[in-house]
């Protein structure tokens, strides 16, 4: 007691109050990749407490999901959300939501505005989210916009099938691996609408484009790269060759990918090779073994979070804790094996 009220004095002193809570709001970036099977669900905590959650996996399956962002939200220090993106509204980043709003309150919704797809799916999805976000707060955001969190900037890549109009500053530079991906299909889906976003918390860079397919891609990184390079890259859809043109992946050189594919959805050899031999990349991480694959073309064990390929329901996740000055370390929830990487 005599302690705590010598801190107590002590901060006053120095002219404002020491809280016990203090050395908890001091954490750096906290990024928690969370296994959704094959769905997409990331969330972002700020070092000021702020909470950014990028899609919410499936519905159903007895709302594992749902239950895993909130364990994930417990395990960050947090007890709401301050903002909900949706990338896009297929069911594996969407379903998700309508069960999520049940058990923490979430105050703003994000996305790139009304469903485009021809599907009876999309639509019944794009419905059921609708009626959650009901009457609260909900930006619809644009390339060149962005989502105010206190010490980041988070910008908008893509939305709603357009693209970044002008580089970001000291970007703008010819991509020389345009013209080595061929002439990728028009995709008339909800994947080529995902709102992507560029976060950057000083020195350190993390980019996720949802389910941004391949001539979108294109679109956003040629003939000039407008982004530059990364640090952190969430391989796109799941690491399907749908998405992940070295146009993309190679250009933006990451430092490390992580791959939310699920145990059998996404991680294509293809796809995973690409990200593999990107210029400069120090790691691949998953979160499934790619039970379709081979292990020529998974990674070694002690990077994926969930290696049994008859475990769906593990569960585990991938924490990413960065700092501003661009070092990060990234964590395997499931064997605590941790690497950090410094600029």
């Amino acid at each position: 007691m005599r302690r705590f009220l010598v801190m107590v004095a002590l901060g006053a002193c120095l002219g404002g109050w020491f809280m016990p809570e203090a050395s908890a709001r001091s954490k750096g970036l906290q990024i928690y990749f969370i296994d959704v099977e094959g769905g997409q669900s990331t969330l972002i905590v700020s070092p000021a407490g702020q909470s950014l959650l990028i899609d919410a996996g499936f519905g159903g399956f007895n709302g594992a999901h749902p239950r895993r962002i909130v364990e994930a939200a417990k395990k960050a220090g947090i007890h709401h959300i301050d903002y909900m993106l949706v990338t896009h509204y297929h069911r594996d980043h969407v379903g998700g939501v309508p069960e999520l709003a049940k058990l923490i309150h979430i105050d703003t919704f994000v996305d790139h505005g009304p469903n485009r797809e021809d599907s009876d799916i999309t639509r019944m999805d794009y419905a059921s989210y609708q009626k959650v976000i009901g009457d609260s707060k909900h930006l619809v955001l644009k390339p060149g916009q962005g989502i105010p969190m206190k010490g980041l900037t988070i910008e908008v890549m893509s939305a709603d099938g357009e693209h970044l109009s002008s580089p970001l500053p000291g970007a703008g530079e010819a991509n020389p691996y345009c013209g080595q991906d061929g002439q990728p299909e028009t995709d008339d889906s909800e994947n080529a609408r995902s709102l992507g976003t560029l976060l950057t918390y000083g020195k350190f860079r993390f980019i996720d484009l949802g389910d941004l397919t391949k001539k979108k891609e294109l679109a956003l990184m040629c003939p000039d790269n407008p982004i530059g390079t990364v640090d952190l890259f969430l391989v796109s859809h799941h690491g399907l060759a749908l998405s992940n043109s070295k146009a993309l992946v190679w250009a933006l050189h990451p430092r490390v990918a992580i791959m939310n594919n699920g145990a059998r959805k996404g991680g294509a050899p293809e796809a995973w090779q690409t990200v593999k031999d990107s210029p400069g990349l120090q790691d691949l991480w998953q979160l499934h073994y790619a039970v379709n694959s081979d292990s020529a073309h998974n990674v070694d064990e002690k990077f994926i979070a969930n290696p049994k390929a008859d475990a769906d329901d593990e569960g585990y996740d991938i924490k990413v804790s960065a700092e501003a000055d661009g070092t990060f370390t990234v964590t395997n929830e499931r064997n605590h094996f941790s690497k950090t990487y410094t600029k």
